[in-house]
């Protein structure tokens, strides 16, 4: 599966020590994730993470555009959550592409628990039918990427 990981500044330490703490269940799967989000948990874990741009700078839009090509299976969005942030437009659409294409998604840790959880058990398979680059749609159609 597919597995994007985006976390604000104030969120991404805790995005650290939970890919830590399920480094063994994040390992089978292909990691994506914004710049420096992606660097610390690199660093921390070992996990090969595919880094992309900053959040700030494309990253999160980068992301968006997966989802809405189906490319991605679950969004971990460890989100700030300080009073009185401004409406952000980019990260709306992120939450509108999850909903449009059923991507499951997280804004915090207890919930990325239970998805993780979920992805370790089978419960998220589902999602290798409706991804088109999934292993399972690729054997299906003898294609390689």
């Amino acid at each position: 599966m597919d597995i994007a990981l985006i976390a604000d500044d104030t969120k991404k330490e805790l995005m650290t020590q939970f890919c830590i703490a399920y480094c063994g269940i994040l390992s089978k799967h292909h990691i994506c994730a914004t710049s420096i989000t992606g660097k610390y948990v690199q660093e921390a874990t070992g996990l090969e993470i595919e880094k992309l741009l900053p959040g700030s700078h494309g990253g999160a839009q980068q992301i968006t555009s997966r989802i809405s090509y189906n490319e991605i299976d679950v969004l971990l969005y460890f989100r700030s959550t300080t009073p009185n942030r401004e409406f952000d437009e980019n990260e709306h659409n992120l939450f509108r592409m999850c909903d449009v294409h059923n991507v499951p998604m997280a804004t915090n840790i207890a919930t990325a628990e239970v998805l993780i959880c979920a992805l370790d058990h089978g419960d998220l398979d589902w999602r290798e039918i409706v991804n088109p680059r999934s292993d399972y749609n690729r054997r299906r159609r003898g294609l390689t990427y």
